[in-house]
């Protein structure tokens, strides 16, 4: 190395350690809380706008006011203990777990946690449900906002499961242990256990207690030590999410107290609410914090500048800068000069490469980038089309098999201008499968509903559009017609008829918000063109349909009461050759048959049982599942049941529905309720004949009150022997 090259190299070091100093005196200097306000309660940092005084914590807000007792820190005046504070919206809690314990004389010693927020709610991203036991019917309920939310799962074992669980096991599907994910929105939630064998003494020497919690994801692994670990734990990590306000960035940018402070961007906050901070590319530190966000200093952290060329900090970036002599190759490199009058480098070189970048950069511009992003967009719609099975359904349509005028294959952009993009306020329901949202079709004004599935299919196959073709051929009056759908997407979208008078469950379940309750005439009208539509679907197809999750919630009624029969995505189809089907047990907790649920045996009659659940809630106005009832009434199929042996049927009749000369016909519809919830199928009647006891049922009190009444069957042409698909959740993936 020559004297001239030495004298370079030591320039550059002393330049970067001049640099690196001047960093690390700003990045010590910087505090994540108030000046004199404490960063620490214990070993948790407190960062603002959290603070343990009123002073400390970003004012206007209770919320973030937190108290510091003993070097633990606590929810604002509550017992809830906070191990984490993250400034990406999320704090880290301990919650109680939920245990049900029995004793060998049958002593019962339970608890049920309970958790409830104002300012925050519990992350549907970051936290699971979980259940852990061999005797276990586990519940969750809560609050989104003013509407109420239940839901729970099962889990059962014995002995011989216990021994084959390895140390490592971390399934958690149903045998010892289960799960499911919760909604986003929840302000409130309260955990819940029960048996569900009221015989628990084949359980208790190895399990003779059951435990469920709400717990963050990946903090709890189910294995054969679960039993003994959570014997000895009272709590568990959950996540809440946090924002600042209530408000949007656009709102919150307006006012005075808009908390993102210099060298930060506003970011809507998870689960809408209100907003949160962060740090603009190149700088670090609190957002929130008066003094906002420092420059990262790059060239301390990693230079990537070459041997001949010196890194040179900028705000919010960096650059590597050549010493006299040389000039730039690229970002990062430089080379030495080839003289130093050699017009090559002092002129022509520096012109044709500012030329060269200019015209480089416009084409790329104004001729690659958009050229190639439309080819793409092309591209990618003619792969979803076609892997959604777009040419099979096209070619169904063009053969005359189906109608043209009734159905259709929508393009992507006129579904986004029906939904105005899919825009939050067209929303008209959503689940844990799919979202439902309310459209006006741009060529006739005509209003759909438009069902987008949060989950695609692996691999796109002829089954789904079998499903689709099934159903759009369905032309029963009590279903739910399919109109089209949409292939251009990564999921398909179906368009379904829109069906604007809400759920028979809203309607039995919120009377006095906004929902009169309903005559006993209408509740046999409505049993009965259900039933009608569940005979038609097992009986007058070429390939029987069974719906597998009938409950009040999936019939829906239009501005005349009438019955529509709606989302099919856990139906399947029973081969004529065969009377039942081997499946994964799916439906909905307290509508499932018990014979399914222990064999995993579909058959029609798992249909059956779930109708008389629903008869039984028309006739007593009561939720299937409530843990606000006494025990032995929580499950309204069993307590149905038993007051039906007991001859107790007046007494849980609903009042809204008693007259003086109806009695006797709403005896008879409880009998054949309590016919379709027998134990065993075989035992239970067929759907077409429930649908034609009650259509007689209805004919007599129409006579009674002096009305005519039309008991005409829905007659439709045959369909092609394929499994349906997914009124109201897209399942491509065929379950």
């Amino acid at each position: 190395m020559n004297s001239k090259q030495f004298l370079i190299h030591l320039v550059s070091i002393l330049f970067s350690i001049a640099l690196a100093a001047k960093v690390t005196i700003a990045v010590e200097s910087q505090s994540i809380s108030l000046p004199g306000c404490p960063d620490h309660c214990g070993e948790i940092k407190v960062p603002y706008p959290f603070g343990t005084t009123q002073d400390c914590s970003l004012p206007g807000s209770g919320k973030f006011y937190l108290n510091c007792t003993q070097s633990s820190l606590f929810l604002n005046s509550s017992n809830i203990q906070i191990t984490n504070i993250s400034l990406y919206g999320e704090l880290s809690i301990k919650h109680f777990i939920g245990r049900d314990c029995y004793a060998k004389n049958g002593e019962r010693e339970n608890n049920r946690p309970w958790l409830s927020l104002t300012n925050y709610d519990v992350s549907s991203d970051r936290n699971t449900f979980m259940a852990v036991g061999c005797n276990t019917v586990a519940t969750i309920s809560g609050y989104r906002g003013d509407r109420e939310y239940n839901t729970g799962c099962i889990s059962t074992c014995d002995n011989m499961d216990l021994d084959n669980f390895t140390s490592n096991h971390q399934s958690c599907s149903g045998v010892g242990c289960c799960q499911i994910p919760i909604p986003d929105g929840l302000k409130s939630i309260t955990v819940s256990l029960s048996s569900y064998y009221n015989n628990r003494t084949f359980v208790y020497g190895f399990n003779p207690c059951s435990y469920a919690f709400v717990v963050e994801q990946g903090k709890f692994k189910f294995s054969n030590a679960s039993f003994r670990e959570l014997n000895r734990t009272d709590v568990l990590p959950l996540v809440l999410n946090w924002g600042v306000g209530n408000e949007s960035c656009d709102e919150a940018k307006n006012r005075d107290n808009f908390a993102c402070k210099g060298k930060t961007t506003c970011v809507g906050a998870n689960n809408s609410l209100g907003y949160l901070c962060q740090c603009l590319p190149g700088y670090e530190g609190n957002p929130y914090h008066p003094a906002g966000c420092q420059d990262i200093d790059e060239c301390k952290i990693e230079s990537s500048c070459g041997k001949n060329s010196i890194c040179q900090n900028l705000p919010g970036n960096w650059t590597c800068i050549c010493p006299k002599g040389y000039y730039n190759t690229s970002k990062t490199e430089c080379s030495k000069s080839v003289g130093k009058n050699n017009p090559l480098v002092t002129l022509v070189l520096p012109l044709c490469t500012a030329v060269g970048e200019s015209v480089l950069l416009l084409i790329a511009v104004l001729l690659i980038y958009w050229g190639m992003k439309k080819r793409k967009m092309l591209k990618l719609k003619e792969k979803f089309f076609e892997q959604n099975g777009g040419l099979m359904l096209q070619q169904h349509l063009s053969s005359g098999s189906q109608s043209q005028e009734t159905t259709k294959i929508f393009s992507s952009e006129e579904l986004k201008r029906a939904t105005d993009n899919f825009h939050e306020s067209r929303v008209l329901g959503q689940g844990g499968y799919g979202i439902v949202y309310k459209g006006i079709l741009p060529s006739d004004n005509k209003v759909v509903a438009i069902k987008k599935s949060k989950f695609g299919a692996e691999k796109c196959n002829e089954q789904f559009i079998n499903e689709v073709i099934l159903l759009l051929q369905i032309n029963h009056r009590n279903v739910v017609k399919l109109l089209g759908c949409c292939l251009e997407t990564d999921v398909p979208l179906l368009v379904y008829e829109y069906v604007e008078n809400g759920t028979l469950f809203e309607h039995i379940h919120n009377k006095g918000r906004g929902r009169s309750p309903l005559s006993s005439e209408l509740r046999l009208k409505i049993a009965t063109e259900a039933a009608s539509a569940l005979a038609y679907l097992h009986s007058a197809t070429s390939t029987p349909i069974i719906h597998r999750d009938v409950k009040t919630g999936n019939i829906l009624l239009d501005k005349k009461y009438t019955a529509k029969v709606s989302d099919f995505g856990a139906s399947r189809l029973i081969p004529l050759d065969q009377n039942l089907l081997t499946t994964v047990v799916q439906g909905t907790f307290g509508y499932l048959d018990p014979e399914y649920m222990h064999t995993s045996h579909l058959t029609e009659k798992s249909d059956v049982y779930s109708f008389g659940v629903v008869l039984a809630e028309l006739l007593t106005g009561r939720k299937v599942m409530s843990f606000d009832r006494p025990e032995n009434e929580r499950n309204l199929a069993l307590f149905f049941v038993s007051s039906m042996k007991e001859d107790r049927l007046l007494e849980i009749l609903d009042n809204d529905i008693i007259t003086e000369g109806n009695t006797e016909a709403f005896k008879n519809i409880a009998n054949l309720a309590e016919r379709c919830l027998r134990i065993k199928s075989e035992e239970r009647p067929s759907m077409k004949e429930v649908a034609m006891e009650l259509e007689g049922q209805r004919a007599m009190v129409m006579q009674q009150l002096g009305q005519g009444v039309h008991m005409v069957s829905q007659k439709t042409k045959n369909l092609p022997t394929k499994e349906p698909s997914d009124p109201y959740a897209i399942d491509p993936a065929g379950r």
